[in-house]
């Protein structure tokens, strides 16, 4: 069903490309012959019904021009694809430690569009519009584990579990829709005296481009 409704999208997009090209060639001969045409003088008064129709080409012109630019501007937005996912890498723990300190994930996963760095751990806004992220990590019980998401230098959210001698292990995650600006930083800070485990498959950061605005 989803094939089907994306040929006829496809099958639409095509048939508005292909009249604007016809109109574009129909109405080129007028508009090219309306450039070399003097403009008119008290000397060399053009005939009326040409100016009128000279008018209204100009006009038209400016129609296609105006349809042609939203057209690329919506290909352009079509063509921005923005997809991350990363672990952490290593087969350790990490942390903790006395400080905040950022959470880098080494070991990139998908990185589409090459928004996120893996030597910050810093994903970096390429355009504006709204962005998905997801963080989850695992631990051990010995020591708590909190994750906090920020935007730029303000905290958006966090995941956390206390420390346990009973439980073994700890999994927490967390997720959230932002709204960027091209520049806006997006990454995880792991709270102080807290402690991930850092693999190649339990803790993870990911986001995505969920509509570009």
């Amino acid at each position: 069903m989803t094939s089907v409704r994306a040929q006829k999208d496809l099958d639409s997009t095509w048939k508005m490309n292909l009249t604007i090209l016809l109109l574009v060639s129909l109405f080129s001969g007028f508009i090219l012959a309306q450039e070399e045409v003097e403009a008119p003088t008290e000397a060399q008064p053009c005939h009326p019904d040409m100016c009128e129709l000279l008018k209204e080409l100009g006009t038209l012109r400016e129609k296609l021009e105006a349809v042609e630019t939203r057209l690329t501007d919506s290909e352009n937005k079509e063509k921005t694809k923005v997809i991350f996912s990363a672990a952490t890498g290593g087969s350790r723990a990490i942390g903790p430690f006395d400080a905040d300190s950022t959470l880098i994930y080494k070991t990139v996963i998908t990185n589409i569009g090459e928004a996120y760095s893996p030597v910050t751990g810093t994903f970096v806004a390429p355009v504006a519009g709204v962005y998905y992220f997801t963080m989850f990590y695992h631990a051990g019980g010995a020591h708590e584990g909190k994750l906090l998401l920020y935007k730029n230098t303000q905290l958006m959210i966090m995941t956390h579990d206390k420390r346990s001698e009973f439980d073994g292990a700890d999994n927490g995650g967390n997720a959230a829709f932002l709204e960027l600006q091209p520049g806006d930083e997006v990454y995880v800070r792991m709270a102080a005296n807290s402690h991930v485990w850092g693999t190649d498959y339990h803790t993870t950061f990911s986001g995505f481009l969920v509509a570009q605005m």
